[in-house]
């Protein structure tokens, strides 16, 4: 496991913070998960039907929903499920899919080279500060041939809320996530061959602020940037929010917009 004592750079949240974020929300997670369950399964239609690994690895698996999906996919194959949330092995091991459920790090994954066919990875190293460091362990852990699908969130996700916020006091409210052109900088100097690799915009609705804010909270996904603002917040600014938040408003409610990178690479033979 990599030292995780200090505040990464990038912006992103340290990821104790969301190790511990994600075990609180282990419980509640799969109740409000629809968009992580829609972009899990997008990703999955992005692999060859051709394609049957021996060996894949769940990336991030947090309750195990696509752990249980690839297992059921590549029946043949033998499974393992990594995740950096205790809290999400606890609750995923039970419900089977994997041979191993490990806790680990993507950025230093403890796995011998050479060893997988599949990483798969749907919405958890947009966590990751050093997203190079992850690159670089999926191309030493891949066999020749291997592929690793991700799904990760860019820049522009949630900026209804973000600029919302920004109406109201000017603190950072939301969670930053790097620019889409350097999703594909990275993966271009990764050494993988990249088969597919887009950005495609996912809209949800709410009836108010306040479903959207509880199913972050549910999911664990709510603001952990550093530099976020402590304590309580205050009435005021709550209502602030909302009068922000009302000129989104669509006919099928508060619109709330995921800027998903689908990317899905190979190492080559």
């Amino acid at each position: 496991m990599t030292d995780l004592s200090l505040v990464l750079p990038g912006g992103l949240p340290d990821k104790r913070q969301v190790a511990a974020s994600f075990s609180r929300a282990a419980a509640s997670y799969d109740s409000v998960a629809e968009l992580q369950r829609d972009v899990g399964t997008q990703l999955i239609e992005r692999l060859s039907q051709e394609f049957v690994p021996a060996r894949w690895l769940d990336l991030g698996c947090g309750t195990g929903y696509f752990t249980r999906a690839l297992a059921s996919r590549f029946a043949e194959g033998h499974g393992l499920a990594l995740d950096i949330a205790e809290g999400m092995l606890d609750h995923a091991r039970p419900l089977g899919g994997a041979e191993y459920f490990i806790a680990g790090d993507a950025e230093r994954l403890p796995l011998q080279d050479s060893t997988c066919d599949l990483i798969f990875s749907s919405l958890a190293v947009q966590w990751c500060a050093d997203f190079d460091a992850v690159l670089s362990e999926a191309f030493r852990v891949l066999k020749p041939g291997g592929i690793f699908a991700f799904a990760s969130l860019c820049a522009g996700t949630l900026f209804e809320l973000r600029d919302s916020w920004r109406q109201v006091d000017g603190m950072v409210h939301v969670n930053r996530f790097r620019e889409f052109a350097r999703y594909e900088q990275l993966c271009a100097a990764s050494g993988l061959r990249t088969l597919s690799l887009e950005n495609q915009p996912h809209v949800l609705h709410y009836p108010d602020v306040r479903s959207l804010t509880h199913e972050l909270k549910a999911l664990g996904a709510h603001n952990l940037n550093p530099g976020r603002p402590g304590g309580l917040t205050g009435r005021a600014r709550i209502l602030g929010l909302v009068d922000a938040y009302e000129q989104f408003r669509q006919a099928s409610g508060l619109p709330a917009t995921y800027q998903v990178v689908y990317a899905v690479l190979e190492k080559p033979v």
